[in-house]
Formats: C-alpha cells, sequence, structure tokens
C-alpha cells in the first residue's frame, strides 16, 4: 500500500498479482478505429469552426489555402483527390504488394545463407 496512493490499484489479473495486458487490434480493427476516430475528430474540428467562439479571421490570416479552408468547414473534404491518389500509391494496396515481394526476397535470401552456414558446420 505504501507504493500506491489510497483508493488507486494496479490493474489486472488479482490472483497473479501481474497486469493483464491488453488484447491488440487485428489489422482490420486497426484500420476501422482509425477510420471511425479520424471521422470523429473532423467533425468535431468543423462543428468547432462554426462556432462564435471560434477566431475565423485570425486563423484564415495564418493558413496556406483559405479557400480549401472554407470549403473544408462547408463541409468538403480535407483531402485532395490527388492527395488520395499519392497516398494510396504509397501506402494502398499495391504498396503492400511491393512490400510483399521485397521481403519474400530477403526471405530467401535469409534461407540461402542460413543454408551454407550450416552446411559449413555439418562436416
Amino acid at each position: 500500500n505504501w507504493c500506491f496512493p489510497h483508493g488507486r490499484r494496479v490493474q489486472g489479473s488479482s490472483k497473479l498479482g501481474t497486469p493483464t495486458p491488453p488484447r491488440l487490434l487485428t489489422e482490420e480493427e486497426y484500420r476501422l478505429q482509425g477510420e471511425v476516430e479520424t471521422r470523429r475528430a473532423l467533425a468535431e474540428l468543423r462543428s468547432f469552426c462554426q462556432s462564435p467562439e471560434f477566431s475565423a479571421w485570425s486563423t484564415v490570416s495564418r493558413i496556406q489555402s483559405p479557400k480549401r479552408f472554407a470549403d473544408f468547414v462547408g463541409g468538403a473534404s480535407h483531402v485532395t483527390p490527388s492527395e488520395v491518389s499519392v497516398h494510396e500509391r504509397e501506402f494502398g494496396l499495391e504498396s503492400l504488394f511491393i512490400d510483399e515481394q521485397l521481403f519474400e526476397e530477403d526471405d530467401d535470401d535469409d534461407e540461402d545463407d542460413e543454408g551454407s552456414v550450416n552446411d559449413s558446420f555439418a562436416g
């Protein structure tokens, strides 16, 4: 009790006394959570920008593309079609396929290296 303030306890398994590690998200859950949270945050930002306490003039005077910002606040997408295209090229399925091929080539090289090392100790 001297380690933790009164009323605070370590969360986890009470039998073992060790914290239970959190469940890791699957790749699909991670992607879905990212999309949901991004949409929520963009809606929150858009709502704040439309509120009376938001200083539109001071913000617009400091940003690079005031028209694009105004379009966003009005409901337009936060990314342009060309930005989507670049993102898809860099991080989309095409990119995953290329990464897969690179990793497969690396794995093949590693197996070849291990084989030659093991053969030298066989004799």
